[in-house]
């Protein structure tokens, strides 16, 4: 009698379902990449102290960058093959827990190199993030859904930037810079905990309702297939489509590295922050790279009811503008106060977001689900060498010339970029007979 009882209850817990749970579970995602992007900037919010109490160079400083971008650059096809075999819930899990223990292993550096090897392996590690996203919105959204989808979950890439300068300050007051790398790999390894218990397969997630499933479903795309890692990089390099979106990429990631890099010492060097203010006014530029991440998926909808874009064109369209929103970064150059400078990085981060999250977008419209993450890894290494080669650029060249001829450079090379977006990517007219 009881045991039948018991069945009964279980069957109703079975039974439980949660409305638009692929919502939630984006959220989810959105969390662990916020965590991501407050573990990965807390190294450039307390750079100007590690400068000063490690006896640390500018150019030692941009080698210390170059190793975390290097790794993410070699490892962001690998983690992509890697979630792509063995499934994104175990696949991203592994890694989110290497970058949490590297980066409370940051507490005890002691010089420049231990702190280039330990951002070596985190970069290595956080590298799944990109490939991820790009998994999460092809298994738990429609083709129909996925630009805005992709848009909310790239707010997850700029909020934890957002975030980091105020918690990363609070921290450091509280505990100093050891403490401050402790707290936020402790943060990660809570975020890992929530991610094994929560996260499920769509088939597999028993709060998901048959209707939700069958709508998630309703393109009918065939199962994935995993190919061997080599196969799957000879596979997409065969694919003229994959350029048209590494090479814009390429050119858009520098500005990015920038903003989450070299902003705070800029800020410091150039215009004479100190740590506070740094704290108040560096998190803006990644609030309007937020504002553009929510705003990208929406201007799709825009082009395709205005102009009657297609979808694959209202995507192509909304990166174009983000490409001439980058224009501001030039600005920079001709303007000495520190506010304006804000203002001018922030319509930056704003158009910087809407093109990263329009490429994700175009990933995930253009190839199957079993290529989805190695895909978006081959495009996140495409343009983490922008970032590495752009970085030991600032390194060697800073301290010479200033940063102005680089924010020049940053304002023009999206829209070089939008160049290849448009012709290997856009759809053409049909030709009237």
């Amino acid at each position: 009698m009881s045991h039948g009882i018991q069945q009964d209850v279980t069957t109703v817990k079975a039974k439980r379902t949660i409305r638009n749970l692929r919502w939630w579970v984006l959220v989810l995602f959105l969390l662990g990449v916020t965590v991501n992007y407050i573990t990965r900037n807390s190294l450039g919010i307390l750079a100007p102290e590690l400068k000063t109490s490690l006896g640390i160079t500018t150019e030692q400083y941009s080698w210390i960058v170059g190793a975390f971008q290097l790794a993410y650059t070699l490892f962001q096809p690998v983690c992509g093959w890697l979630i792509d075999v063995i499934g994104l819930k175990l696949g991203f899990l592994v890694c989110a827990g290497v970058w949490a223990v590297v980066c409370i292993m940051h507490a005890g550096a002691g010089s420049w190199l231990q702190l280039a090897i330990l951002r070596f392996f985190m970069g290595g590690a956080e590298a799944a993030a990109t490939p991820a996203n790009a998994k999460t919105i092809g298994e738990w959204f429609p083709k129909k859904e996925r630009p805005v989808a992709a848009g909310w979950a790239g707010v997850g890439f700029s909020i934890g930037a957002m975030l980091a300068p105020p918690i990363i300050y609070f921290a450091h007051a509280s505990f100093g810079w050891q403490g401050a790398f402790m707290f936020t790999g402790v943060l990660a390894l809570l975020w890992v905990l929530l991610w094994w218990l929560f996260y499920h397969n769509p088939e597999q997630h028993p709060n998901l309702s048959k209707d939700e499933l069958a709508f998630i479903k309703q393109d009918n795309e065939p199962p994935a297939v995993r190919l061997p890692f080599f196969t799957a990089l000879k596979t997409v390099s065969k694919n003229k489509r994959f350029y048209g979106i590494a090479i814009p990429a390429f050119m858009a990631e520098p500005a990015w590295a920038v903003l989450s890099f070299w902003v705070p010492l800029y800020l410091a060097s150039e215009r004479g922050m100190d740590l506070k203010q740094i704290a108040m006014f560096a998190w803006l530029p990644f609030l309007a790279a937020d504002l553009g991440s929510v705003a990208s998926g929406y201007l799709t909808k825009v082009y395709t009811r205005w102009f009657g874009c297609t979808r694959t064109n209202s995507i192509v369209a909304s990166s174009v503008t983000g490409a001439f929103l980058m224009i501001s970064l030039a600005l920079v150059a001709i303007t000495k106060d520190p506010y304006i400078t804000i203002a001018l990085i922030s319509v930056g981060g704003f158009g910087h977001q809407i093109i990263s999250c329009m490429l994700s977008a175009l990933v995930v419209d253009s190839f199957d689900k079993g290529q989805m993450a190695t895909v978006n890894g081959m495009r996140g290494s495409a343009a983490w060498i922008a970032s590495f080669l752009f970085s030991l650029l600032i390194g060697v060249t800073a301290d010479k010339i200033g940063y102005n001829p680089l924010f020049i450079a940053m304002g023009f090379f999206d829209l070089i970029g939008a160049v290849f977006l448009v012709s290997f990517i856009a759809e053409r007219r049909a030709k009237r007979a």
